[in-house]
């Protein structure tokens, strides 16, 4: 270990006991580069944030004009920039009528945060439901309503009121009644290892609570922002939320999270009490440029028939080595089981070795994730997927 990777584990807090330790030099398209010069194919993007790739000339014009004019200026909510209202209007203009306004948060943990508190203020309940094997980050309400009990149980108590239902189960849903406040679910579970819902729970879902008043929040923080392979992941189920958050690829590498809901809705967060949700650095608007700058590509530069294309084609690659037990997969987001967690570690640190960043999930160690820039070429597809094989073949 070198004087640079003494000196990380010594003055940066840490999140796990083996992290990478990839002295990163440069980042450009789907690679990341480290000092030596060595070449990383990121297929992970930074855990589903770039989603545009590393460093889009778009997103960095749009990040370099906004700092030429100024950086924050004003805690959120206050003044009239157009960086934020821009970036608003956009996503406004991409999501159904019902889901018009927009709050700008630091991250997508944040916006979960905000989501619980609008749904509480708005019923005038407390009840709040999720379901297990969910994640929706770490701070302590998005915590609350995550299922990993392990990451939890040294933080309790944690928030009450708290109930988790099976997650894709139908008969769950009558317990969602007039004293749920909301629902808060992953439209596809990531850390759970991709897990899909049915479209017949996800109506069945929307119709419970419809009846019961209660609100229901989709979290597309993972998911969203073209990752699925459609611009939201809830179109695939011809369902819409009456509160959407998003995060991680929202600012095409920038830290941006949004809560959006309906002005109605929003608005509730004004008066009694007066700042009922603030941010100071929120909707930043450098983040808010280059968040529009990443709208912008996805709705004009991403054809998502083309990701699903090639979303299977690297699925059908990896999926014919028999170490690989199940293949879970949406647009550009992958889960591939294995006999164990170990075979998935050795996997993934001879894949780093190899040149190709791979990861696994918190919540489901027997598979590993790959999650790359949905812009990814074909010729970078067949490339990673004929490097991935390689490294089980050499494992094992």
């Amino acid at each position: 270990m070198n004087d640079r990777q003494n000196d990380f584990l010594k003055f940066q807090g840490q999140t796990n006991q083996s992290p990478y330790l990839i002295e990163v030099e440069r980042a450009e398209g789907i690679y990341i580069y480290d000092k030596s010069g060595k070449s990383y194919m990121d297929m992970i993007a930074g855990v589903a944030v770039n989603n545009t790739g590393h460093s889009h000339p778009k997103i960095i014009e749009a990040i370099k004009n906004q700092v030429d004019k100024y950086l924050h200026v004003m805690v959120y909510g206050e003044f009239i920039q157009d960086s934020q209202l821009n970036f608003s209007k956009k996503l406004a203009s991409l999501l159904p009528d019902s889901l018009s306004c927009v709050y700008t948060v630091n991250s997508g943990t944040e916006a979960n945060e905000a989501a619980l508190k609008l749904v509480k203020r708005v019923t005038g309940r407390t009840e709040l439901i999720s379901f297990r094997g969910s994640y929706h980050g770490s701070t302590h309400g998005s915590l609350s309503v995550s299922g990993n009990e392990v990451k939890k149980q040294a933080y309790r108590p944690l928030l009450p009121d708290v109930k988790f239902l099976t997650f894709n189960k139908i008969e769950d849903l009558e317990q969602i009644t007039t004293k749920t406040a909301g629902v808060i679910i992953e439209t596809i579970q990531g850390d759970a290892g991709v897990r899909f819902p049915s479209m017949e729970f996800m109506k069945a879902l929307r119709n419970r609570c419809t009846e019961t008043g209660t609100l229901l929040i989709f979290d597309e923080i993972q998911c969203g922002i073209g990752r699925a392979g459609k611009l939201f992941a809830f179109e695939h189920f011809d369902v819409i939320p009456d509160v959407l958050t998003l995060g991680k690829a929202l600012g095409g590498g920038m830290p941006i999270g949004a809560l959006v809901s309906s002005q109605e809705k929003l608005y509730e967060f004004t008066y009694n009490p007066m700042l009922g949700h603030i941010t100071t650095f929120g909707g930043h608007p450098v983040n808010c440029a280059a968040a529009l700058a990443c709208l912008e590509i996805l709705e004009t530069e991403i054809n998502f028939k083309e990701v699903e294309r090639l979303g299977s084609i690297l699925e059908n690659i990896i999926y014919q080595n028999v170490e690989i037990k199940e293949v879970r997969r949406k647009g550009m987001m992958f889960a591939f089981d294995m006999e164990s967690f170990e075979r998935v570690e050795k996997v993934v640190k001879k894949c780093l070795e190899k040149g190709l960043i791979s990861f696994w999930f918190l919540s489901h160690p027997y598979s590993f994730r790959l999650s790359p820039p949905v812009n990814i070429t074909e010729e970078e597809i067949r490339k990673a997927g004929r490097i991935i094989l390689e490294a089980i073949e050499e494992t094992f």
